[in-house]
């Protein structure tokens, strides 16, 4: 499996970071400084995160 690097965290490999990978159809997502941890999702699932995020959605879940 290739990772791909956040282009938002910068050059070298000191940057901890979120990486991503596909794999069977599936895309899994890991944390550079926790590699062993990997989350699994669908395309479809991780678009609509990646759209409640950016309207703000999640943005009062904790509270």
């Amino acid at each position: 499996m290739t990772w791909r690097k956040s282009s938002f965290s910068g050059p070298g490999e000191t940057n901890d970071c979120v990486e991503l990978a596909t794999a069977g159809g599936e895309i899994r997502l890991r944390e550079s400084d926790a590699p062993a941890d990997i989350l699994t999702t669908t395309p479809g699932r991780l678009g609509t995160f990646i759209r409640a995020v950016k309207a703000g959605t999640l943005d009062r879940l904790g509270r």
